[in-house]
């Protein structure tokens, strides 16, 4: 009997129909996932009247929310890894649509808390555990650039969810944030529902010794694309593994050292700009930002980050991709500093979300590849954690240096994303077109 790797077998399967239909499914629940993140600004205003809150009282959901993707991030990530990825995806798409539903009836301030904690546990789960799985069914020359799309399906939450909160703001409608709730899980309830169709990783199959079933899956992607089957006569093998499973073992403990400070890094930028800035420039007279239709706006900025970064991953390499754009985020934050006019300001917003967005697609391509089968959703997972990590730091580590100087934050903010980019030159990996181990 003939043996292939795995990587041979996905090779000889293709990319075609197959991976568009997981891409639609996966990508549905992604979407649903950034519609619960972004949500968390565009709600805290209408949650404060509800409940007779000040703002920065409800925005204590946001807290819940983030510390909840955090715990949910590490702990679903290795769970993935023990039991299986699609257990886990079906039992946190589950939690997201009932607790995100939920939501939308809470009587009370105390009990959104809960609910939206629960909520970002299983939104966390969920975030690691897609591209890791995603990634376990793509051929290798094709992984980094559909890894890249399935990252696009956040501008696509970001721009309903902001259409969403513009169109309840112009109809005046009372406890709009129930609405946006309501908006956010429908996604999620529908792609509950579709993760029925998705099979288990082939890879992990491998790795728990089921063999034949992963060769049947391989079986099924190939009959979708319309490939030829492998033939009764061929076996599936699994590729080498990488000696020590765990992420802080042996080789891996650098790389992950390395994507863990990049990861916390692009974040604390992300978050202290997109949420601290906006309401600072707001303050300062540059009221145009806070409004709904300059906010759609930076979603559709988004959209042409993912595709540099989709050509780019490919094209150029994982790592190169990511450096540039961590540069580019970088030059873009500093124009910040040059910012008299509106027109400045608001060039540099979209810049920022052009090259900030473009640096996430470049880092979820990324990441999984580094990682062998048998703790990829467990890197993926830290990984998550640290964003989330950097999510919560965010807010109170700029309030250190915000009554100090403008400038200084901007710089501060400026030298992270620089620290991100020399720490991606240091990782010992390219990946692009190499077999998942």
């Amino acid at each position: 009997m003939a043996t292939i790797t795995i990587d041979e077998a996905l090779d000889q399967a293709g990319a075609g129909r197959f991976q568009v239909r997981l891409m639609g499914i996966f990508g549905l629940v992604w979407a649903a996932d950034a519609m619960q993140v972004i949500a968390v600004g565009f709600t805290a205003t209408s949650i404060a009247a509800s409940f007779e809150l000040t703002v920065p009282q409800a925005l204590q959901t946001g807290t819940a929310f983030f510390l909840g993707m955090f715990l949910g991030a590490l702990g679903f990530g290795k769970l993935a890894d023990r039991i299986g990825r699609r257990r886990v995806l079906i039992a946190t798409v589950l939690s997201d649509a009932v607790f995100g539903t939920l939501s939308i009836f809470a009587p009370s301030f105390a009990i959104l808390l809960v609910l939206r904690f629960l909520t970002g546990a299983a939104v966390g789960g969920t975030l690691p555990v897609d591209y890791a799985m995603m990634a376990e069914f793509l051929p290798a020359k094709n992984r980094g650039r559909w890894l890249v799309l399935l990252e696009g399906f956040w501008a696509v939450g970001t721009l309903v969810v902001a259409l969403a909160a513009w169109i309840l703001s112009l109809s005046g409608v009372a406890e709009a944030w129930r609405f946006i709730f309501a908006v956010t899980a429908v996604p999620a309830l529908i792609g509950f529902g579709l993760r029925f169709f998705v099979p288990e990783s082939p890879l992990f199959l491998l790795r728990t010794g089921r063999n034949d079933e992963a060769k049947a899956i391989v079986e099924r992607i190939a009959a979708v694309n319309g490939r030829n089957p492998l033939g009764e006569g061929v076996d599936v093998s699994s590729t080498p593994s990488v000696k020590g499973a765990g992420i802080f073992s042996g080789e891996l403990r650098r790389r992950t050292i390395l994507m863990l400070a990049i990861w916390f890094l692009v974040s604390i930028s992300y978050y202290g700009i997109f949420t601290w800035m906006p309401p600072k420039l707001a303050g300062d007279g540059f009221g145009f930002v806070r409004g709904y239709g300059f906010l759609v706006l930076i979603a559709l900025a988004q959209i042409p980050g993912y595709a540099l970064a989709a050509y780019g991953v490919e094209a150029w390499g994982r790592r190169p991709t990511l450096v540039a754009f961590c540069i580019l985020s970088m030059i873009g934050c500093l124009l910040f500093v040059f910012g008299s006019s509106g027109l400045v300001i608001g060039a540099s917003l979209l810049i920022m979300s052009f090259a900030l967005l473009g640096t996430w697609g470049a880092l979820y391509a990324y990441t999984p590849e580094l990682y062998p089968t048998t703790s990829r959703a467990t890197g993926m997972g830290a990984a998550g954690a640290m964003a989330r990590l950097g999510g919560l730091l965010a807010p109170s580590l700029i309030a250190l240096f915000v009554t100090q100087s403008f400038v200084l934050t901007i710089g501060i903010f400026a030298g992270l994303l620089l620290l991100a980019a020399i720490a991606a030159l240091f990782v010992d990996a390219e990946t692009r077109s190499v077999s998942l181990a």
